[in-house]
Formats: structure tokens, C-alpha cells, sequence
């Protein structure tokens, strides 16, 4: 046993470098690199001023707000679905934050953390209204367009084998020639998370020449990933997450997040950092969550001006409502 001491505590203290490095860099550089995809309406995408707006770029603002007390310190680095775990895995990126699917080979083999689920997405179909198609069972021998790179891919050959249907995949290298493939008629069908069909439909001249079917083939959570060896910064991105849940659950909003600093309910309390400091152990100060809010919102605020009701998709919450309401969005507390 004494001989073997040296090397843990080697080992301890190494691991302690790691965790505080990207930290340390995001405060060296002024601004968290966050990778994000470059056009995806609702989620990632260049709005009228080319600032990046959406679901996916908010998630990062609610970050660099906990690290940097400023949601605005980001730089968006666009990244299409192939080069997307090289940028996270070789440092050109902090965080990835880019509708990507957690799978346990990307959780295991890839090198990342996925830190939490941000929106709980399936993969679905997209076909010409023309065509009068309910059902997915009714594409046997379709045509179907599809993003190379992608679970897409796979879970297509998966759900045409099983059911004992054939198709011909048509793959693309991004969403924008996937669409435009669908678009030419190149395709019958455009198939992938249900939450991009939704944003390439509203693309086309006309949104009402395609609908997309009730159909979901899949589980696609999606949610931001960091590098593995970091834990500090892991915490750090699984927590501002989580605190954005947690105050929607708790009824904070950007709006009254000011008065419920004077709150006498110990989980408020908690969470905006007037009773202890749950950021101490992250590394950041302990007002990190009041910061998000009153920067960000809470999630609820979040998803209805991107994706949901305040927006041009109007998508359900559905499985993103919180467990209180029905869906399956939940949060560990602050405590």
C-alpha cells in the first residue's frame, strides 16, 4: 500500500490540472468557443443583424453568464455534423453545442461528455403534401434523402429493415443540400430529427407543400457535450443547464428574478445564491445562476422564443415540458 501512494496522489493532483484548464482558458480568452450548427432555424442559425440565434446558441449564452457574468461572450464556431467531434475533441471549441444525438458509443468511444438533454428529439419524415402519405409504413421503396455522419443514417436502415421495407438512401454531406435535394425532387422523403424537419420545412417557398409525419422512429436526446478529463468544466455546463430547469420549476423568471432574490423559499434562495455558494465548487461565484437568468431566462422562456410557442415553429413542449407538466425535463437540485 505505501508504495502505491506516490502514484495516486500523482494522479490526483494531475487530474486537478486538468479540471481547472478549459475553465482558466475561457477566462484567459474572455469568451466561451461554442460549436454550433450553421443554419438550423430554432436551434443554431444567423438571424437579420448575423447574430447567432436559437435553442442550441442560448444554451451556450447561459454558460459564458455563469463563467463570465456576460451571456453575450461567445464566439459561435460553425460546424457541419462531420467535424463536429473533431472541433470538440482537438480544443477549437469549449463546449459543442450542435442538435447532437447522445448515443453510448459517442458517450464512450468519441471522447466526450455529454452533459445533459437540452431538447428531446426523434428522428421523423417529411414528405410532399401532394403525395398523400399518413404513415411511415407507407414508404416502401421511397426515395429518402438523409444527412451523411448522422444517427439518421442508421436509424433509417434500422426502422426499413424491421418492418420489412425497402428504400434507396439518398445522403447528403449537410442539412442545407439535404433540403435542397428534397426540394428538386431528388427524394420522396426528407428524414431526420423531427425538430430539423420542422426548420427545413419553414425554409422551403412554401411550407405547405410538405408535412412532416406523426411518425418518430427513435430516442434523440439532444444536449451539449465537452472534452472527457475535464470534470470542473463538465460540471460547470451540466449545472447551467440544470439551474435553467430548476428555475423554471421554481417560477423565476428574466422578469421577476430581481424579486425573488428576496425570496424566502431555501430552494430559491439556494439556487440565486443568497443562502451558501453552490458555485464554489465549480469554480465560479455564487450569484453564477442569478446571472443566467436574468441574462438567459429560465428553460421554459428559452424554448418558447426559439422552437416553441413564441416562435415561428410553434412545436409543443411535449416531452421538453417539465415532469410537473406532463413531459420529462427534470433537474437534480441546489442544495
Amino acid at each position: 500500500m505505501a508504495r502505491l501512494m506516490p502514484v495516486i496522489l500523482l494522479t490526483l493532483g494531475a487530474t486537478g490540472l486538468a479540471q481547472a484548464s478549459t475553465l482558466e482558458d475561457v477566462r484567459d480568452q474572455g469568451h466561451v468557443r461554442c460549436g454550433v450548427n450553421a443554419a438550423q432555424p430554432g436551434f443554431s442559425a444567423l438571424d437579420d443583424e448575423d447574430t447567432y440565434r436559437g435553442l442550441d446558441t442560448d444554451v451556450c449564452r447561459a454558460i459564458a453568464a455563469a463563467v463570465l457574468g456576460d451571456a453575450e461572450s461567445v464566439r459561435f464556431v460553425p460546424l457541419d455534423s462531420v467535424e463536429r467531434f473533431t472541433a470538440i475533441q482537438s480544443g477549437e471549441v469549449d463546449v459543442l453545442s450542435r442538435t447532437t444525438t447522445w448515443t453510448s458509443s459517442r458517450d464512450t468511444t468519441m471522447g466526450v461528455n455529454f452533459t445533459g438533454v437540452s431538447y428531446y428529439d426523434g428522428q421523423a419524415f417529411m414528405v410532399a403534401s401532394d403525395l398523400g402519405i399518413n404513415s411511415a409504413l407507407e414508404l416502401d421503396g421511397a426515395d429518402v434523402c438523409t444527412q451523411s455522419g448522422t444517427t439518421s443514417e442508421l436509424n433509417l436502415a434500422d426502422f426499413f429493415r424491421v418492418n420489412d421495407m425497402s428504400y434507396n438512401p439518398i445522403v447528403f454531406d449537410s442539412p442545407e443540400q439535404a433540403i435542397a435535394g428534397f426540394e428538386a425532387g431528388r427524394c420522396d422523403v426528407l428524414s431526420s430529427d423531427a425538430s430539423q424537419l420542422y426548420s427545413q420545412r419553414m425554409q422551403l417557398p412554401d411550407p405547405d407543400s410538405a408535412m412532416v409525419l406523426t411518425d418518430i422512429i427513435s430516442k434523440e436526446p439532444l444536449g451539449p457535450a465537452v472534452r472527457q478529463g475535464d470534470d470542473q468544466w463538465f460540471n460547470i455546463v451540466k449545472w447551467s443547464l440544470f439551474a435553467m430547469i430548476n428555475a423554471e420549476e421554481m417560477g423565476i423568471t428574466q422578469a421577476n428574478v430581481e424579486e425573488m432574490l428576496d425570496s424566502e423559499d431555501p430552494d430559491i434562495a439556494r439556487l440565486l445564491g443568497r443562502d451558501g455558494n453552490y458555485g464554489e465548487g465549480m469554480g465560479l461565484e455564487a450569484d453564477w445562476a442569478y446571472q443566467i437568468i436574468s441574462q438567459v431566462g429560465n428553460y421554459g422562456e428559452m424554448f418558447d422564443r426559439t422552437v416553441g410557442a413564441g416562435s415561428e415553429f410553434k412545436i409543443a413542449r411535449g416531452l421538453n415540458a417539465l415532469w410537473t407538466d406532463g413531459g420529462i425535463q427534470y433537474a437534480p437540485p441546489v442544495r
